[in-house]
């Protein structure tokens, strides 16, 4: 198993890297303040009304980028920063999580799909590592493979939802940037921390994604009869 937890240091490097790189972007781009005047809550607020929403509450969750949008309450939840805070990072997330909303409102397909997954991923993503180390375990004792089938299927469940995750994400993110600067809701040197701030979230998802495809291949080898070590 030396390979598989060199493969999760190196992930966690990257992940680590791209998640400290995305909070100085925002802990500078806070410091951008925006000319209208306009606090998180007040623009997520605007843009609902913009795209003519108008049953999806604003609300202030406690914490640092928990932001996040329930379609099943149909709340944009801001995390206590953002949802005060009149500054370009602000803008950014408050405006990302409305598109999720927009998404919703509009049947984005993209959005259904991982909706739909959500059950399956929850169970899966619970049991699956469970089930293929000791799947590995019954492989090595005995030579058969069953249970570690079942644990690779787990994981590409997860996998799968990850890699949807992306479009949806970046999708959210081209209506709140679109958004942003038809409406000239920030300037044009506003708009630069809210493309970049937004480029830079992006960016741990897509870390995620390939993080999990990788952990999921090297799986599937020990599936397939590759190395075991």
């Amino acid at each position: 198993m030396g390979g598989y937890y060199l493969i999760i240091g190196i992930i966690m490097l990257v992940s680590w890297l791209v998640s400290s790189r995305l909070k100085s972007k925002f802990e500078y781009y806070s410091n951008v303040h925006l000319r209208n005047g306009m606090s998180g809550k007040e623009v997520a607020e605007k843009m609902l009304r913009d795209n003519n929403i108008h049953d999806v509450q604003v609300i202030s969750v406690p914490g640092q980028l928990t932001d996040h949008y329930n379609p099943a309450d149909k709340t944009v939840n801001l995390s206590e920063a953002v949802y005060m805070q009149r500054n370009a990072a602000a803008a950014a997330v408050a405006a990302h999580e409305c598109g999720h909303a927009v998404q919703h409102a509009v049947g984005y397909s993209m959005l259904q799909l991982r909706s739909k997954l959500v059950p399956v991923v929850s169970i899966s993503s619970n049991l699956m590592q469970f089930v293929i180390f000791a799947g590995i375990a019954v492989m090595i004792a005995s030579g058969s493979k069953l249970l570690l089938a079942i644990g690779v299927i787990m994981f590409a469940v997860t996998t799968l939802f990850a890699f949807i995750t992306l479009p949806v994400e970046y999708d959210a993110s081209n209506r709140a940037m679109k958004w942003l600067r038809d409406t000239g809701t920030v300037t044009s040197e506003e708009f630069v921390g809210v493309k970049d701030s937004l480029k830079w979230a992006a960016r741990t998802y897509v870390v995620a994604a390939i993080g999990s495809l990788v952990q999921l291949l090297y799986f599937a080898s020990l599936l397939m009869g590759g190395r075991r070590d």
